[in-house]
């Protein structure tokens, strides 16, 4: 066994390591009080061990990736190489939901009592509703807003909505509709890291970004929608800069990273991101008049119909404090929450990492050294939330958007086929072991 591969087992172990401690840790403190709320920690969810008819496919689908993903990523053509990444995890991801079952895995799960789906019909005017949108924030407010609700922006909100407006009613739907586009943020994350490192690297990521442990929460929560919309930001902002039709792609990513602010809060945060993406490329200064201009649409027409995000972020950090968040231990959840990350990322990444940070120390290559840039910023956006105490607890969801951004570090891996045996064993336990709450 070579030094470097000792070393990123060293990684994987120290991973393995925090997520055990914060399991053992956090079961016995909410064993005595109760103050961490959540059934297993550090994850919201509960010990269920049970098989579904989403069993065989996920099985499938992950020895298919393990067997065939490198050596097809690597001479797939470009396009065709996009689509089967997707394609790839929208089958990872609709089978590890239906390990649950079409009910409990997807149809329910965006209409429980703290969801997007309860206040639907209290969106029969949506200017109305907008102007409405902070006086029921706090929970002493009359009509208080689900937890969910008051805790995002009201952009999030608005989409169920739309949805519903157009037809497509109900969980099933509402699902179905953040399994879809949350899967697309594999192809918008390899079309960035290819414009500003180099496409060899994406290829090598490839299989990573499909068979992502992160699958399970992305199916189906409605951060998996959110991690979607971000990523394309990210994507089209990179292609910008790269003078890859500057002005569509400027403004496009601006009209995106608008979206992504009005979806979470907490996803303003991009904003570090989008500045390394602006730094590594080689034409920034003539999208940018467009990526403003593009980023100036969304709040101007949520402002315009009603809705005030500065009033609604002070009193959402109120409600936060109302609820769990100010029960939740800090002390604990601000290293607990990087357990939680764990189970998102797999071990692959916490390997990737480590060759991560010796890639920036040794700048051996300007490519990687690129991508290493990229997914250092990704990890500090990542950390800035986590020391802010506004992410207690139910960060394997939140922090999915931030996430995607850290597996192209598996790119500097050798030795692919174990790194994704892992990281498909993983998310098949967690499944099959847990019911999660999203």
């Amino acid at each position: 066994m070579n030094r470097d591969l000792r070393r990123d087992l060293y990684a994987a172990a120290a991973a393995a390591l925090l997520a055990v401690t914060a399991a053992v840790i956090g079961t016995g403190i909410e064993h005595r009080n109760g103050s961490l709320r959540v059934g297993w920690p550090p994850l919201l969810a509960t010990w269920d061990p049970h098989v579904g008819p989403g069993t065989p496919a996920a099985i499938a689908v992950a020895v298919a990736v393990v067997a065939y993903g490198p050596p097809l990523a690597a001479r797939l053509p470009w396009r065709p190489l996009l689509l089967v990444t997707w394609g790839t995890a929208l089958a990872w991801t609709w089978s590890l939901a239906l390990i649950d079952g079409w009910q409990r895995g997807i149809a329910r799960r965006l209409t429980t009592r703290n969801e997007y789906l309860q206040v639907i019909d209290r969106f029969h005017d949506i200017p109305g509703a907008l102007r409405d949108f902070t006086h029921h924030i706090l929970i002493e407010s009359p009509g208080n807003w689900p937890a969910h609700i008051a805790g995002h922006p009201a952009g999030a909100t608005v989409t169920f909505v739309l949805l519903d407006r157009i037809g497509l009613r109900g969980g099933g739907w509402a699902g179905t509709f953040v399994i879809t586009v949350g899967t697309t943020a594999t192809a918008a994350v390899l079309i960035a890291v290819r414009v500003l490192a180099d496409e060899k690297l994406a290829r090598r990521a490839a299989p990573f970004l499909a068979l992502a442990p992160a699958a399970v929460w992305v199916g189906a929560s409605a951060d998996g929608y959110f991690t979607a919309v971000a990523a394309w930001a990210t994507a089209l902002l990179a292609l910008a800069v790269t003078g890859h039709h500057p002005r569509w792609t400027g403004f496009a990513s601006g009209l995106l990273f608008g979206l992504t602010a009005y979806l979470s809060y907490g996803l303003t945060l991009f904003a570090l991101i989008a500045a390394v993406v602006l730094l590594l490329g080689m034409n920034r200064t003539r999208p940018l008049p467009f990526l403003l201009a593009g980023l100036a649409v969304v709040p101007a027409v949520f402002t315009a119909l009603g809705f005030n995000w500065w009033e609604a972020y002070r009193l959402l950090v109120i409600r936060y404090y109302q609820g769990a968040g100010g029960v939740r231990p800090y002390s604990y959840w601000v290293w607990a929450n990087l357990a939680s990350t764990v189970f998102i990322v797999g071990p692959a990444t916490a390997a990737g990492l480590r060759r991560t940070c010796t890639t920036l120390i040794h700048r051996t290559q300007a490519s990687a050294f690129r991508l290493a840039i990229l997914v250092a910023a990704a990890l500090l956006a990542l950390l800035v939330a986590d020391a802010s105490g506004m992410s207690k607890a139910e960060t394997e969801r939140i922090w999915l958007p931030f996430a995607m951004w850290l597996l192209p570090s598996c790119a500097f891996l050798t030795g692919a086929r174990g790194w994704l045996a892992a990281q498909g064993v993983l998310a098949l336990l967690v499944n099959h072991l847990l019911f999660t709450a999203w």
